[in-house]
């Protein structure tokens, strides 16, 4: 959660999109660019923009707009995108290998410290540069490491029984791709995304049944 209580989740969660565009600008060698121009090309409001960023600080000034690479980097230091958090992954099935192969964890605020599943088939076997350990190790592993981030790639069942002891252990934050939603109030020191790959896909499936049937206008 950003330091500010004040900041609205959906105004932080819009600021990763910020600086992925900002990153595009900075790519294709602009450097100057105006809420009316980012606002155009973000599908957003200048106005949005502008209320957006001043829960920050502003960065524009008057007549010239924003400076892309300075409000690039001002964006990264406000998602800590240096602060190279120790995290660690559970569950190493087709999900958790995945997103520990493809990730660049250190370019978005995390580092990887270790990998862990309970079954006697994965534990032992290697994903990327790491050795898959038993989550029996957990408690010596946090002990030793520290790590203060986990990425649940668990079955519900096993999510319910490791959070908790994550949270015993010193985790602050968890990236949950179970199908057990972590419950913040339970929990009100630790933060949480729930991700739930299916409501994604559910909410695709209801737009192109609109696109394909839509619904039949009153005769």
């Amino acid at each position: 959660m950003a330091k500010n209580a004040a900041v609205s989740l959906s105004v932080i969660k819009r600021l990763p999109r910020y600086y992925r565009f900002l990153g595009d600008l900075l790519q294709n060698g602009i450097h100057r660019i105006s809420s009316k121009e980012l606002a155009e090309i973000m599908n957003l409001t200048a106005s949005q923009i502008r209320q957006d960023l001043n829960c920050f600080g502003g960065f524009g000034q008057q007549g010239y707009g924003y400076n892309v690479a300075a409000l690039h980097s001002e964006i990264a230091n406000i998602l800590g995108l240096d602060s190279g958090f120790k995290t660690i992954l559970l569950g190493a099935g087709n999900l958790g290998r995945a997103i520990t192969t493809h990730m660049n964890f250190d370019e978005q605020g995390f580092h990887l410290v270790g990998v862990f599943d309970s079954s006697a088939q994965v534990v032992g076997t290697t994903v990327r540069d790491f050795v898959v350990q038993h989550t029996d190790a957990l408690a010596t592993f946090c002990g030793e490491y520290q790590p203060v981030a986990a990425i649940l790639c668990v079955p519900k069942e096993s999510a319910t029984e490791l959070v908790p002891k994550l949270i015993e252990y010193g985790v602050k934050a968890f990236w949950n791709f179970s199908h057990f939603d972590i419950n913040a109030a339970q929990y009100p020191n630790v933060a949480v995304e729930n991700v739930h790959l299916g409501d994604s896909m559910m909410t695709l499936s209801y737009q192109v049944k609109e696109l394909i049937s839509p619904t039949p206008k009153n005769q």
